[in-house]
């Protein structure tokens, strides 16, 4: 077992007002505990309009990985811990990428991405879809992989240099503010508009609606890259608890505020806990533009009752993020 705990907590905030007044009622008092006992270190300062979200970076950070925004290589990370793409040398690997087959709703003046996960995709339509769409991305050298209903594997070369939103950036939102841009993303586009047309009158999408299900009507690249030489494992005792998640795309802030209490009543009492035994602990906090991390740090007698006495509301301290 590690020596050390990092618990890191994506979603923990967000800017709409709902999540906003969620926070004002919501007592979480294993995570008071712990600010109180833990000092701020690193800050993490960035803007809603990033294409990798705080928690996404934070992760990166942990592995070892730095990459330009959009640019972390999640997909081909995930290639190499499941086997597909062997550990590589100095020359670095293949470029993969996350292809999501989604829903978009089409508005007067914008599109929106709803989460996969209203789909009610099933293993047998996602493989049938993949089928049908794979001989298409296999003309600009890319080579579709099935691994989960909402989640396929693409390697190939166009996704080497191109920065991607991540997928938790565009549920809930219009696609055209979160579109990869420049030449790399050429061919993504212009698979995404063939796509379209593709899937319209396929088979598998006239049964989902006469069975009153969305259909898939296009498709995300996320998570885009090489894996750079030398990137190691999941590093031991980083736990990311994924609680808050689908209530913030979804924007039901009550199943949020009821997750949150879950997270604390759980993965926060157990690092409180692990604080209380000695270990080394470090959390780390993400909301929508911030994150912020707190460690487990020597104090003076001084520090540690200044600390206890200035104790920051959980609200307070979230609402930046």
């Amino acid at each position: 077992m590690s020596d050390s705990t990092h618990l890191l907590i994506p979603f923990a905030a967000c800017s709409a007002e709902g999540c906003r007044e969620a926070l004002r009622t919501l007592a979480l008092p294993h995570l008071q505990k712990l600010l109180a006992r833990l000092t701020a270190t690193r800050a993490d300062t960035g803007t809603e309009d990033a294409l990798t979200p705080p928690h996404e970076r934070a992760l990166a950070r942990a592995y070892g990985l730095a990459a330009p925004d959009g640019a972390l290589p999640w997909a081909a990370w995930q290639a190499r811990e499941s086997a597909r793409e062997p550990a590589h040398g100095a020359a670095g690997g293949q470029a993969w990428a996350w292809i999501t087959p989604c829903h978009w709703r089409m508005g007067r003046d914008h599109i929106l991405m709803l989460h996969p996960l209203a789909l009610q995709l099933d293993a047998q339509d996602s493989q049938t879809l993949l089928g049908a769409m794979q001989p298409y991305f296999a003309q600009d050298g890319i080579t579709l992989e099935y691994d989960a209903p909402t989640l396929w594997l693409a390697r190939g070369e166009v996704f080497r240099d191109l920065a991607t939103a991540s997928l938790d950036r565009v549920i809930g939102r219009d696609v055209n503010a979160w579109m990869p841009r420049g030449d790399a993303a050429r061919t993504l586009r212009r698979l995404q508009s063939e796509m379209q047309m593709l899937l319209y009158t396929h088979p598998v999408n006239e049964a989902r609606e006469r069975g009153g299900l969305l259909t898939v009507n296009s498709f995300w690249a996320s998570g885009t890259g090489a894996l750079p030489a030398g990137t190691g494992p999941l590093p031991a005792g980083l736990r990311v608890p994924h609680y808050l998640r689908d209530a913030a795309l979804r924007a039901d802030w009550a199943a949020w505020a009821d997750a949150w209490r879950l997270l604390d009543s759980g993965e926060c009492a157990r690092l409180l806990g692990e604080l209380d035994a000695g270990r080394q602990v470090t959390l780390t906090l993400c909301g929508e533009r911030s994150a912020q991390t707190f460690e487990s740090l020597p104090q003076s007698l001084f520090r540690q009752l200044s600390s206890r006495l200035a104790r920051t509301p959980v609200p307070t301290l979230l609402d930046p993020l």
